[in-house]
């Protein structure tokens, strides 16, 4: 075991910082959907999902 993870430490290294910055990206929606802010940041003038999105027609 030891010597595999010695022969993959740059991936396991590359994976963990990876999968660090995409767990803070989905925080960071759910509190902005929390707070009511927009989570896509494309506007909602031709989304079929802005009723549903923010509650009114935007």
């Amino acid at each position: 075991m030891a010597e595999w993870l010695a022969q993959n430490y740059g991936s396991i290294i590359v994976f963990a910082v990876l999968s660090g910055i995409v767990a803070a990206i989905i925080v960071g929606m759910v509190r902005g959907k929390k707070k009511g802010k927009r989570t896509c940041y494309c506007g909602c003038s031709n989304c079929p999902m802005s009723g549903k999105c923010h509650g009114t027609n935007s």
